[in-house]
């Protein structure tokens, strides 16, 4: 079965084509960091416009590299969570896309997408193949929106059983690079400089005792109290920014980590995955290997954020469940929920 798949939750445009939700055919991706980092975030009434002059231009490079075949089963579509603006530009695509090909639609949650991104076979950290994770498995969604944990007991069957009460992963790691005068997207950045550190800050952990919970607001405000007690940004040293930086992400990665494998025990899972933009986060990713005593997929850090991979991916299972294509009332859902 070949879907292609189409991704604008937020600021990347993706379109795939992805064969038995597990073999990627042809991937684009269009990003618009460079757009958003002047503003130091996403700015959502750029991000749909840019979406507006992406679309036409990517499909039309992705089925030329596809020799122009439209031998096609589905197309599958983001209609949720992401930005209202962002999400109405995919979903029209979509439905017009499958109108003209006559074609069924399908839907696709944006967090059930990142998970599924761990079945395609040649998408994995070390570019080895390999077979389809291990149900039931314990996913580790964390993005710059979302810091999820998610039992996926089997396709279509998942609990969420944590997250996060406040600031995201992936928001903290956009705030501290913006404390620190680093510029956005703060992920990247931060990982880099970390690099340079000497003696990093220790800070408190992001944990949630007698919960399996997350907080990331108090680690957010231990750092801008660092950084206020050592003179503002405009007063860090090169050194200061290092040793901070790495603090932060220490504090961060370990604490998710540990609270991954910590429900995944709990739950008796036979495998972790890790999903999500800040699944691309290396020191998160040798964490996690270093601490599991199970088996690990995390996606290639291309395939962790956003894509229109792990949509076609996600729906091809969700075809094989049988669910209907959409009959023309699909519509955007910014605040959409993972309830399954």
């Amino acid at each position: 079965m070949r879907v292609l798949g189409i991704e604008s939750s937020c600021d990347e445009t993706g379109i795939a084509i992805v064969d038995d939700g597990r073999h990627v055919i042809v991937h684009g991706l269009s990003s618009q960091a460079d757009i958003h980092a002047r503003f130091g975030g996403v700015v959502p009434e750029i991000a749909s416009r840019q979406h507006l002059l992406t679309f036409p231009t990517l499909l039309r490079d992705v089925m030329q590299r596809h020799d122009g075949d439209l031998n096609l089963d589905a197309i599958a579509v983001t209609y949720g969570p992401g930005l209202a603006g962002s999400l109405l530009v995919g979903v029209n695509f979509a439905k017009a896309l499958a109108m003209a090909w006559d074609l069924p639609l399908y839907g696709i949650h944006h967090l059930e997408g990142h998970v599924y991104a761990n079945w395609i076979a040649d998408g994995q950290w070390d570019s080895e193949l390999r077979g389809d994770p291990l149900l039931p498995s314990v996913a580790l969604i964390v993005s710059g929106g979302h810091t999820d944990i998610v039992l996926v007991e089997e396709h279509g069957n998942y609990r969420l059983l944590s997250e996060t009460r406040d600031d995201a992963a992936g928001e903290a790691f956009d705030k501290v690079a913006r404390l620190l005068g680093l510029g956005y997207p703060g992920g990247p950045i931060i990982e880099r400089v970390a690099k340079e550190a000497t003696d990093p800050v220790r800070f408190p952990s992001p944990l949630i005792r007698d919960s399996w919970d997350f907080s990331f607001s108090g680690l957010k405000t231990a750092v801008l109290r660092v950084v206020n007690e050592r003179g503002g940004t405009d007063a860090l040293s090169g050194e200061d920014v290092a040793n901070i930086a790495a603090g932060f992400q220490q504090t961060a990665v370990v604490g998710l980590a540990d609270r991954l494998l910590e429900v995944a025990r709990a739950t008796k899972a036979k495998s972790v995955m890790l999903s999500g933009g800040v699944a691309a986060n290396s020191a998160l990713g040798e964490e996690v290997l270093r601490k599991a005593d199970m088996p690990v997929w995390r996606p290639r850090p291309g395939l962790c954020t956003d894509n229109g991979v792990m949509i076609a991916a996600r729906a091809a299972f969700v075809i094989e469940n049988g669910a209907q294509p959409d009959d023309g009332s699909l519509d955007a859902v910014p605040s959409l929920r993972m309830t399954a």
